[in-house]
């Protein structure tokens, strides 16, 4: 059983949408401190005042992009030295590329892959092996349903979010072999209520995610050690789906549900809004 309370827990892209809100759920939990990692530094302020008025105490904030390795390390050596272990790791930051896979740009898909994948990968090697040296540790993966189903329109994020489960799952057996406390989650949601999905419309029988429920989610899962949380529900049909149906069936069906043209209006951030100007590390 993983303890939120008296952890240093680590959140990337925490200063809005799920992140933020996870974070201020693991302070209400007892964490020891709270470190959120974001490359937004108007989101920052505005979490670090809004925890301040909350009276929340050892609250870190670091400005990083996650999609540069350097950059990765360079907070990573601070937090470590300034900080300590981190002991709840959750990757959490991510980005969206709507459109057709021949409209992308290198850039495009470049990015979603650089943050997705290898800020995901990058920011858990740095603390991996501090969890491994202690013999505890818990590291919370944000996948998507789209590492389950794929989807049209959304064909570079779908990449990246099969990628990190299948990657995420490889980590749990690695660290499951060692002696420790060591635990991997994996989090496969479907659309969540946030801006990150902004103009998705919602298939039938998959209704959009609201973000209170997914983050009560993920932390029950935290603290059972649970291996995979897949929401909503039905979700979990998925896999049983696609092995028993003929693929032009399952392609009928989920059509036919509107998970297929559910992208058709989608907006999401702007990049702009995602990739501001890079700052500085603050505190609370």
């Amino acid at each position: 059983m993983s303890q939120i309370k008296n952890a240093n827990v680590l959140i990337t892209g925490g200063a809005q949408g799920i992140g933020k809100l996870l974070g201020e759920k693991c302070l209400k939990e007892g964490a020891k401190c709270l470190i959120i990692w974001d490359i937004n530094d108007k989101n920052i302020e505005n979490t670090l005042s809004d925890f301040s008025r909350k009276g929340y105490q050892n609250v870190y904030a670091f400005n990083v992009d996650v999609s540069d390795s350097n950059d990765i390390e360079r907070a990573a050596t601070e937090v470590l030295l300034e900080i300590g272990n981190v002991d709840i790791l959750v990757n959490n930051a991510g980005v969206v590329a709507g459109g057709m896979f021949w409209e992308h740009s290198a850039k495009d898909i470049d990015r979603v892959l650089q943050i997705n994948i290898n800020g995901v990968l990058h920011t858990t090697r740095v603390f991996v092996k501090e969890m491994i040296k202690q013999k505890r540790g818990h590291i919370v993966n944000i996948a998507s349903a789209a590492g389950i189903i794929s989807n049209k329109r959304m064909s570079a994020y779908v990449a990246s979010k099969w990628a990190v489960k299948g990657w995420s799952d490889s980590l749990r057996m690695e660290l499951e072999s060692l002696e420790g406390d060591l635990h991997v989650t994996t989090v496969c949601p479907s659309y969540i209520n946030t801006g990150m999905f902004k103009g998705v419309k919602a298939p039938l029988l998959f209704p959009l995610l609201e973000p209170e429920d997914i983050t009560d989610s993920i932390i029950r899962a935290i603290k059972i050690n649970e291996l995979f949380v897949l929401a909503p529900d039905l979700l979990k049909l998925i896999p049983f789906l696609k092995g028993v149906f003929p693929t032009r069936i399952f392609d009928f069906v989920a059509d036919f549900l509107g998970v297929y043209s559910s992208m058709n209006d989608f907006e999401g951030r702007s990049r702009k809004e995602a990739m501001p100007d890079k700052k500085t590390k603050q505190t609370l």
